[in-house]
């Protein structure tokens, strides 16, 4: 079934928006930060992959869940969107655990007395 693995993975970029807009996580709160965060993270595995690909460490497996389209060779475009879907995914979690730790924090200072200043 060709177009499967495209699919699935837009899916799964579907709901993480989904979530990240539902909890404000990134894209709501910064829209152009996490569009540059994404982009380069995107980017930068793409090089990472081409420097795979021209040493012959990675080489595209066959598969009948691929679309058949190749950007490059062993460069399918499922991998494009796999890698836009995995920096999405970091600056999403980044963002998660980094509000977490905000409220642990904020939860220290409530219960040692210490009062906030505010910024």
């Amino acid at each position: 079934m060709p177009g499967l693995y495209l699919g699935a993975i837009l899916f799964s970029l579907a709901g993480m928006i989904a979530v990240d807009l539902k909890f404000g996580l990134a894209l709501r709160r910064a829209p152009g930060r996490t569009a540059l965060a994404v982009g380069l993270g995107t980017v930068f595995f793409l090089a990472w992959d081409a420097v795979g690909i021209l040493s012959g460490v990675f080489v595209k497996g066959h598969s009948p869940l691929f679309v058949g389209i190749d950007l490059a060779p062993h460069l399918p475009l499922e991998e494009v969107f796999f890698l836009l879907f995995l920096s999405y995914l970091a600056v999403v979690l980044w963002t998660v655990f980094e509000r977490r730790q905000a409220r642990r924090d904020a939860g220290r200072r409530a219960r040692s007395g210490v009062e906030e200043t505010p910024s």
